[in-house]
């Protein structure tokens, strides 16, 4: 009997699903839902946290060692931003949660923090200084992250634009993703997440 790929969501309020009106809506199972339209019978496991900084992926990496994930996803950033946590400590805390993954087996993308100026309610004259923070943790996230062996889902540039586009894929209280938002990021995210589980499967059969 062929085991279950075993998909493991780490984060964040975007990893874990908030603003979805159902649960089959977020991330998580939607991804899950490209696995297995790929024949991978897949064991979703939803470790994230709402409200949860970069530092806090300590803990969830250690609630995931006995899970034996074949590929965990890792959305962290908005907070560490909203919060004004300094990059280079955030981007730290997450390239010791990808090495600590990495070293018990797992393959590891990592989803870079939000383009927060699409954000409704931050003001237009502010936009360019968020935008120009969030860059520079993002770069810093993808730095770290390949460093330690993960991939870098570099969808933060195309998912802002369709959030500033429309504002419907905006939840009620306009700062999480609306069940739309979350097609809409589980769509940019599918390619990259495909080829690692491709990889992964390709690995197991050799």
């Amino acid at each position: 009997m062929t085991a279950p790929f075993r998909l493991v969501l780490l984060g964040d309020s975007i990893a874990y699903g908030t603003g979805a009106a159902r649960v089959e809506d977020g991330l998580g199972p939607r991804l899950a839902q490209v696995l297995r339209s790929e024949g991978l019978d897949v064991e979703l496991t939803v470790l994230a946290v709402p409200g949860a900084v970069s530092r806090d992926l300590a803990a969830q990496v250690r609630r995931a060692g006995p899970l034996g994930a074949d590929l965990a996803v890792v959305v962290v950033g908005a907070n560490d931003l909203a919060r004004f946590l300094p990059a280079d400590r955030a981007a730290l805390a997450l390239g010791a949660a990808v090495a600590d993954l990495r070293a018990a087996g797992t393959d590891v993308v990592v989803v870079p923090a939000p383009d927060m100026s699409s954000v409704p309610f931050v003001p237009p004259a502010f936009r360019p200084a968020v935008q120009a923070a969030c860059a520079l943790l993002q770069r810093q996230q993808a730095a770290v992250a390949e460093a330690h062996g993960a991939t870098v889902a570099a969808v933060s540039a195309e998912v802002g634009r369709a959030f500033t586009d429309d504002p419907a894929l905006f939840s009620g209280d306009r700062f999480h993703p609306s069940s739309a938002g979350y097609a809409r990021i589980a769509a940019a995210l599918a390619p990259t997440v495909l080829a690692a589980a491709r990889a992964r499967r390709a690995r197991r059969a050799a």
